[in-house]
């Protein structure tokens, strides 16, 4: 998981943010996931192509809004890319929410991410119209835009 995590913000990230605090971002997001898991806070779902794990979502109850889902964090390898593993990831993902009882579903993705506000567009989420600026840990927000979808 960390080093999908680590390759998808290496490949989509890069522009965003200082080179010495990303390699140290990315570091990070290569060795964190031990943590996250052991805390069991969410649900992890992991998807494989031809045997190889290419993409995971990381999704839980929403701290602020009741009956919701919030995707804390979908990526994908870029070697999965166009591939289709991720549409089949996101479908499972909203199925379980659906198993959970949550009756929708939100996420924030940055506001000038095209490739990813695309697939989640194309995944049935709307923009939601929120915009905020999130800080990463370099001391430079950036803003992010609200995704939202009505789970049936």
């Amino acid at each position: 998981m960390g080093e999908i995590h680590a390759e998808s913000w290496e490949a989509a990230y890069a522009g965003f943010f200082p080179p010495e605090f990303f390699a140290e971002a990315v570091r990070h997001r290569r060795n964190r996931w031990h943590d996250v898991l052991a805390e069991v806070k969410g649900t992890v779902l992991l998807a494989a192509l031809d045997g190889r794990p290419l993409a995971f979502s990381y999704f839980g109850s929403s701290p602020t809004r009741p009956e919701s889902a919030e995707i804390f964090g979908f990526y994908g390898h870029p070697d999965g890319w166009g591939s289709g593993v991720a549409s089949v990831l996101m479908t499972a993902s909203l199925d379980r929410m659906r198993e959970n009882g949550f009756r929708r579903a939100h996420l924030w993705t940055l506001r000038d991410t095209p490739q990813s506000r695309r697939f989640y567009a194309k995944s049935g989420f709307s923009e939601s119209g929120a915009v905020r600026d999130h800080d990463f840990g370099d001391g430079n927000p950036v803003q992010q835009v609200e995704y939202e979808l009505i789970l049936q």
